[in-house]
C-alpha cells in the first residue's frame, strides 16, 4: 500500500493499477472493467499470447492438486473455468468457482454447457478478499493468474487460510520474475510492445493488455511472495518456476 502524502493532497490510501497510482477503493472497479472488456476473447488471447504454454502451466497446477473424488476445490478468480474443468476431468469432486467479474462467470457457465459439464460446479460472484464461503469448508484453495490483480494480497491469503480445512492446501499459479537475463530482455520487449498490439488486434482492447504487462512487473518476486504466504500462517511453502520464471507455482499447507 502506498500512503498519500503532501500538504493539501488526499490522505486516502492508494495502490497500483498497473503503473498508475489509484485510490484503493477504485482498484476493484478498474480491474473488473478490464476483465469485463476482454471476457469474450479471454481464452483465445491466453492461447495467442502464451503460444499455448499456459495450458502446460495449468496442467502442472492441476497435477500438483492431484484431484480426488472426495476433494472440494475453491477456484478463486476462476472465471472461465479452466482450472475447474481440468480438476473435474482429472477425477476431482465438487468445485466452487468464485470471481468478481460476472461476464467471466457467464463465459465459464457457457463453456461448461458446451463441454457437457452440468453438475459439480457452483459459480459465485464474489470478492477474493471477502469470499462467500464458510470457514474450513474446502480441501484446496486454487488461484490462477488472479492474485496480482487484487487490492490487498494479504487479505486474500487470510481468506485462503480461513476457508481451508486443517490439512488443506493453498496453490497459486501466477506470472513471476524471469530468471534468465537474456530471456528477461526479450520478454520485456514482448510484454510491452507485442502484447498490447495483440490485445488491440484480437480483443479490440490495447489498454487492458498494457495493464496486464504492467501488473506482472508490480507483483512480488517468488521469494517475496513465498514469505508473505508464510506470514499468513501457512507451512511448508514451496515454489516451482515454470518456463524460466515467466510463471511460478506456489504451494503451501494449512495446519
Amino acid at each position: 500500500m502506498i500512503k498519500g502524502s503532501g500538504e493539501g493532497k488526499s490522505t486516502a490510501p492508494t495502490t497500483y493499477f498497473g503503473n498508475r497510482v489509484v485510490k484503493e477503493a477504485e482498484k476493484m472497479s478498474l480491474v473488473r472493467g478490464v476483465f469485463d472488456s476482454v471476457a469474450d476473447k479471454y481464452d483465445l488471447m491466453n492461447d495467442v499470447m502464451s503460444l499455448g504454454v499456459h495450458r502446460l502451466w495449468k496442467k502442472a497446477m492441476v497435477d500438483l492438486i492431484n484431484p480426488r473424488p472426495d476433494m472440494i476445490l475453491a477456484d478463486v478468480g476462476g472465471g472461465t473455468g479452466d482450472i475447474a474443468f481440468r480438476f473435474i476431468k482429472g477425477g476431482g469432486g465438487a468445485v466452487v468457482v468464485v470471481d468478481v467479474n460476472s461476464d467471466m462467470l457467464s463465459r465459464g457457465r457457457d463453456r461448461a454447457v458446451d463441454m457437457g459439464i452440468r453438475e459439480g460446479v457452483t459459480w459465485l460472484n464474489g470478492d477474493a478478499e471477502l469470499l462467500p464461503l464458510e470457514d474450513m469448508s474446502v480441501d484446496v484453495f486454487a488461484i490462477s493468474f488472479c492474485i496480482r490483480n487484487v487490492t490487498h494480497i494479504d487479505r486474500v491469503l487470510a481468506e485462503a487460510k480461513r476457508i481451508l480445512k486443517p490439512g488443506g492446501r493453498f496453490i497459486c499459479l501466477e506470472f513471476s520474475k524471469v530468471s534468465e537475463p537474456l530471456l528477461s530482455k526479450v520478454y520485456d520487449k514482448y510484454s510491452f510492445v507485442v502484447l498490447p498490439l495483440l490485445g488491440e488486434v484480437i480483443a479490440g482492447d490495447r489498454a487492458s493488455y498494457q495493464y496486464l504487462a504492467e501488473s506482472i512487473r508490480k507483483f512480488p518476486g517468488p521469494v517475496q511472495f513465498a514469505s508473505r504466504i508464510e506470514r499468513a500462517g501457512f507451512s511448508r511453502v514451496k515454489v516451482r518456476e515454470l518456463s524460466a520464471g515467466i510463471a511460478a507455482l506456489h504451494s503451501a499447507w494449512r495446519i
